[in-house]
């Protein structure tokens, strides 16, 4: 099992961590103004008790980020959005303004969105990483190699032939430990990002407050402008450790009564990520296999043609 320098599996102790010059922030949080029971209130109190940046990323949404800023929270703030693409992966944007965020949700994101709130908006990945440009930002994806059995990895989607591998050169960074992920798919992911020279990020991907501050971002930084600078330029140390299944229970048993709601369009959207899937699959079983032979269906059908009556 590899592991990396920059990428520490242990507990963050942020006072540690500021004592060594480095500002920690956890990257990956969700609200209220999502599929979360946490107020963004309560999500700053607690940041500024820990002493942490945090990045408020709900799902399709900047509202969260709007009443942070509101609030004045006296903590490092990095605006963003964790945008679902129709096509599977979920890409995290972090802007050096909230002008900024609120101004490409409301041009791109809003009027994509779908009936269900977080679910997929009908923008592709590629669509939307056409649409950052001209803005200041990161582009980083999420547990990019996927949930249990869920498209929603931009490494699944590549093996899938969902999406090209050129993919990979868009992005700014990868979400390299996710508290919702396995070990395993941390480490790929930090293999991931390692092969394709990116940027490393850390978030919980919480939705329960006592998650907060689980996983961070480290970087030598005392602005956020410097703070994404620091990812862009692949500067950063990733500390935090999975929750244990107990605990990821729990959070889906929370997070649940929220998607329920929205169920037909949750569905909707499964249904349209997994055709190209579909198609391949019965594409395969019809077409010629490479180098003359043909899948069993093509052979099926060729005797049934050569036994009809002549």
């Amino acid at each position: 099992m590899r592991y990396y320098k920059d990428i520490i599996f242990e507990k963050p102790r942020a006072e540690e961590i500021r004592r060594l010059g480095l500002l920690p922030a956890d990257l990956h949080f969700h609200t209220r103004h999502s599929d979360s029971v946490t107020s963004v209130r309560d999500a700053l109190r607690l940041a500024a008790r820990r002493g942490i940046g945090l990045a408020i990323t709900d799902h399709n949404q900047t509202s969260g980020v709007v009443e942070a800023e509101r609030l004045n929270p006296g903590v490092p703030l990095i605006p963003g959005i964790e945008v679902s693409a129709n096509d599977g992966p979920h890409l995290l944007f972090y802007f050096y303004t909230v002008a900024d965020l609120v101004d490409f949700y409301r041009r791109h994101i809003e009027k994509n969105r779908r009936n269900g709130p977080y679910t997929a908006i009908r923008l592709d990945t590629p669509e939307l990483l056409d649409r950052r440009e001209g803005y200041a930002c990161i582009a980083a994806e999420a547990h990019p190699c996927g949930y249990a059995f869920l498209n929603r990895g931009v490494e699944r989607c590549v093996a899938g032939r969902c999406i090209g591998q050129e993919v990979f050169s868009r992005l700014d960074a990868l979400e390299v430990i996710c508290g919702g992920m396995a070990r395993s798919h941390n480490l790929k992911a930090a293999g991931l990002a390692a092969a394709h020279n990116l940027g490393r990020t850390g978030g919980t991907d919480g939705h329960l407050l006592h998650e907060l501050g689980g996983v961070v971002t480290c970087a030598e930084a005392d602005t956020v402008e410097e703070f994404l600078d620091a990812i862009r330029a692949r500067n950063t140390v990733i500390i935090g450790r999975e929750r244990p299944l107990v605990e990821k229970a729990v959070m889906g048993t929370a997070v649940l009564p929220h998607h329920l709601l929205y169920t037909v369009p949750l569905l909707q959207a499964r249904w349209e990520q997994g055709l190209p899937r579909i198609r391949r699959f019965v594409r395969s079983r019809l077409n010629p296999r490479p180098g003359g032979g043909r899948g069993r269906d093509s052979d099926a059908l060729a005797r049934t043609r050569n036994d009809r009556p002549r």
